[in-house]
């Protein structure tokens, strides 16, 4: 995996450069000589957001219906504090 690093006028003088080189690893954009962005191809952002997926989004993926999901109900029960 290539990185490579765009100053901002850089990037606005040749995206077409950044975009290729986003396919061999990250493009590092800096704002005076510091980093600020981030240029990844879109399979590679996939790749990193794919494995952080929350319960919500899980919950939402189409073909979720298909699933055979029956949990067993818990029973919980309340009990008194004690204090001594």
């Amino acid at each position: 995996m290539a990185i490579t690093t765009l100053s901002s006028r850089e990037l606005n003088q040749d995206v077409s450069r950044a975009k290729k080189a986003s396919k061999n690893g990250p493009v590092f954009i800096t704002d005076r000589g510091k980093p600020a962005h981030v240029l990844l191809s879109f399979e590679e952002y996939q790749r990193l957001t794919r494995q952080r997926r929350n319960i919500a989004d899980a919950l939402a993926a189409p073909g979720v219906e298909d699933i055979a999901f029956d949990p067993q109900r818990s029973d919980i029960s309340i009990r008194p504090a004690d204090f001594s």
